[in-house]
């Protein structure tokens, strides 16, 4: 008795035992997030690195041999068109000159002697050409002497700004020598280079969004006060990067920007339908992007996707999704491929606005 009454004790602490680790099982289930890509119109800011040049940037050089007589402006200097800058030592043309021109008094006088006979027929008409043909030779070369002696005057083509003096003051300078550089600020032309997705994404949408106006986004991390404008765009891809290159053009009312300054352009774009998703639901392989996707069986299974855009906390999915997929947004270290999982949907829009970000 006492034997049947421990083996039915036994029985039941087994069945016990067995109902609480399959309610221990149960309680144990996860349950996962699960959500789907958000589709919705909206804008995306890329930046691209860019130089910023000059709309007119030039060498200035001497045009003539000799020493270098005087300079008449400063470096950094801002000078106006036409204003002197720096003269060569003219004596040697000044010379050239004026035996120019005694060579063309003497001639002119032959010249006149010549008509006064040819007109009392003493002289052949030939004759008489012949002087007029040696007259104007000569007043050529005082054209030429003339303009020699003007070459010792270096003036400013444009107005402008000066960079540093490569001479100095006594120099002896040889035709071709860069004596300065000279920069018109007045608007900067900012280049930079776009992928080619991004191109024709650009040239699909400029005429119907006016996006050829653009940001610059300072080395100091602070937007230009003016936008500039995408005026340019070059004719070839660069075959070795698959980029274009861009040129805007930015309004420089104050001086800010200098020749040879840095700094990123921001463009924004539109994009139709784009889907979005959280970054946290991706993962990343040999530096590409993966998703798992749930199954109609509740199975998860990776998926790889390409991104268009990334922005703060969420990514713009170019390829590999649809809107009615459903990807795992929560735990994804914690499971394994084809394995099924039970989940919790949440909307797209909810997900998003909890990330504290409105793409709008």
């Amino acid at each position: 008795m006492n034997k049947l009454l421990m083996l039915t004790s036994l029985c039941a602490l087994l069945w016990c035992t067995s109902c609480a680790k399959k309610e221990e099982e149960k309680e144990e289930e996860v349950q996962y997030l699960v959500t789907s890509p958000l589709s919705r119109d909206t804008t995306i800011t890329n930046d691209y690195v860019s130089q910023i040049h000059s709309i007119q940037h030039i060498e200035l050089r001497a045009l003539e041999k000799g020493y270098l007589e005087k300079i008449f402006v400063d470096e950094g200097q801002y000078v106006k068109k036409g204003q002197l800058m720096f003269k060569i030592l003219p004596i040697q043309y000044q010379a050239e000159l004026m035996k120019a021109q005694a060579e063309a008094n003497y001639v002119d006088v032959e010249y006149k002697n010549t008509k006064l006979l040819a007109d009392s027929n003493i002289v052949s008409k030939n004759e008489l050409a012949l002087a007029r043909a040696k007259l104007d030779k000569a007043k050529a070369e005082v054209s030429v002497a003339q303009i020699h002696l003007g070459f010792t005057e270096v003036r400013a083509p444009f107005d402008g700004i000066m960079d540093h003096f490569q001479v100095r003051l006594g120099s002896l300078v040889n035709e071709g020598d860069l004596l300065t550089t000279l920069s018109d600020n007045s608007k900067m032309w900012v280049y930079f280079n776009v992928p080619e997705a991004e191109y024709l994404n650009y040239k699909t949408h400029a005429q119907e969004e006016n996006l050829q106006h653009v940001n610059l986004l300072m080395a100091n991390q602070k937007v230009y006060d003016y936008s500039g404008v995408v005026q340019t765009i070059e004719a070839d891809f660069n075959n070795e990067t698959g980029n274009i290159a861009f040129r805007a053009t930015f309004p420089n009312p104050k001086g800010l920007l200098r020749h040879g300054e840095t700094g990123n352009i921001q463009m924004t774009l539109p994009m139709r339908n784009a889907l979005i998703i959280p970054q946290k639901a991706t993962f990343e392989v040999l530096e590409k992007k993966y998703v798992y996707v749930v199954d109609k069986d509740n199975k998860i299974r990776s998926r790889e996707i390409t991104i268009a855009a990334e922005m703060p906390h969420i990514f713009v999915v170019r390829s590999g999704l649809t809107k009615d997929d459903k990807i795992l947004l929560e735990g994804l270290r914690q499971v394994k491929e084809n394995e099924k999982i039970s989940y919790k949907f949440m909307q797209p829009a909810s997900v998003i606005s909890n990330l504290s970000l409105y793409a709008e």
